[in-house]
């Protein structure tokens, strides 16, 4: 080989020798170095928040043992319930002074309502004051409602009297110029056998003589009711008063969440909203269907608390929460599906669980025959939010509430 071949050689093998290919494989480990790192991190971040979530589903225990359940398809949102604005003409009253109204009778003009903090309020002439107060301080907390105690519904009997449910505490009677207290039923005393847990609502014949009202469990107490609607118990009953043997009876058993009590104008029946099954059941209490039980309507478009009578002579259904349709109702969606209540109530409290309830408020009228009247809305709970009463006095619609900080009044000749 000469000087010139070698020198051409040399020249040949160059780029063989320096070139940006050796580079090229250093780059590529350096991706696949990167991506291993970035996959590492990822997943080792997945398991820090799925391990301890694993964990607490398996490790922890349910507090609530929930039963199957099946509903049929929400009624459409349309003719008699078609959605509408009519509930945020209402105005709000005392707002800020008091904190869940759950229910309201009225006197003349003097109405009367009982609030969170166990206390009986008299409101008369635009002025608020206490006229009872039925369990003991403290009260404000969760922890106090036992003995601080729950006013939930309330009426008037014939002979001018307060009658009152205290979730807690029983059934009373208030003079409501004094304030004066009677305790007619204890919690204290068993009833067949079982406790009284949840005192809820309650109605008074004519004469004053019998009181129907319901005790929505032996098991849960009022501030547990989400467990009671989220694992349907079916423990809640309706029970009968005798104001003069003092005796106490039982007239239906098994019922899921008892809730709202309203005679029929006869006092022939009296119906109980049943608020887990989202119906309202007819229990026939004179004539010759005494003792039996029947449904009143079922598959309402929400989950009823109070009934009241209107002025036309149906009823006044208050929804507690809402099933849209067209929409999503997630108690309609977890009730075939208890595995799934089990895993929410592993990993969140009650308190956390409310604030997933739409603020969609519902009042609907019924009538004498279960048929759909008219209905008003909120759907966003703009004005009226947790409706849980619909109580008709000289054209006006007051609205209870079992958690807002005022109560709503609805002028009916505007709507």
């Amino acid at each position: 080989m000469n000087e010139t071949d070698g020198l051409r050689y040399r020249r040949l093998n160059r780029p063989q020798i320096i070139t940006d290919e050796p580079q090229e494989p250093e780059y590529k480990a350096t991706s696949t170095y990167s991506g291993r790192v970035f996959r590492v991190t990822l997943l080792t971040l997945a398991a820090f928040l799925l391990l301890p979530l694993l964990g607490a589903i398996l490790l922890l225990e349910s507090p609530i043992q929930p039963q199957y359940l099946s509903f049929s398809e929400p009624p459409l949102m349309s003719g008699c319930l078609e959605p509408n604005f009519k509930l945020r003409q209402a105005e709000r009253l005392f707002e800020g002074q008091l904190v869940g109204p759950e229910s309201i009778a009225n006197i003349g003009d003097v109405l009367y309502t009982g609030t969170a903090d166990g206390k009986i309020l008299k409101i008369q002439d635009g002025n608020m004051h206490i006229l009872a107060t039925l369990g003991q301080p403290p009260c404000g907390t969760r922890d106090d409602e036992p003995t601080c105690g729950r006013p939930l519904g309330i009426r008037v009997g014939p002979n001018g009297t307060l009658f009152v449910a205290d979730a807690y505490l029983g059934l009373f009677e208030v003079n409501p110029v004094t304030g004066a207290v009677d305790v007619l039923v204890s919690t204290k005393n068993p009833v067949a056998g079982r406790r009284l847990s949840f005192v809820n609502d309650l109605d008074v014949t004519q004469d004053g003589r019998k009181i129907y009202f319901t005790d929505s469990s032996s098991k849960w107490q009022r501030r547990d009711f989400s467990y009671l609607i989220m694992e349907g118990t079916d423990d809640g009953r309706l029970l009968e008063y005798d104001t003069l043997t003092r005796d106490v009876t039982v007239l239906i058993d098994g019922l899921r969440f008892p809730n709202g009590v309203q005679l029929s104008p006869a006092e022939d029946f009296v119906l109980v909203a049943e608020t887990t099954m989202a119906r309202i059941r007819r229990c026939h209490v004179s004539g010759l269907q005494k003792g039996g039980m029947d449904t009143f309507v079922e598959n309402l478009p929400g989950f009823p608390d109070n009934i009241r009578r209107s002025s036309s002579g149906g009823y006044w259904v208050a929804m507690s929460a809402v099933r849209p349709n067209p929409g999503f109702s997630m108690l309609d969606f977890l009730a075939e599906k208890p595995w799934i209540k089990n895993i929410i109530f592993k990993l969140l409290s009650q308190e956390v669980l409310m604030k997933f309830v739409p603020k969609y408020s519902l009042v609907v009228e019924l009538s004498e025959n279960a048929v759909c009247e008219r209905s008003f809305h909120d759907p966003h709970g703009t004005v009226a939010t947790y409706v849980s009463e619909a109580h008709e006095h000289d054209g006006h619609l007051y609205l209870g509430s079992f958690r807002s900080p005022f109560l709503c009044r609805l002028d009916l000749s505007q709507v």
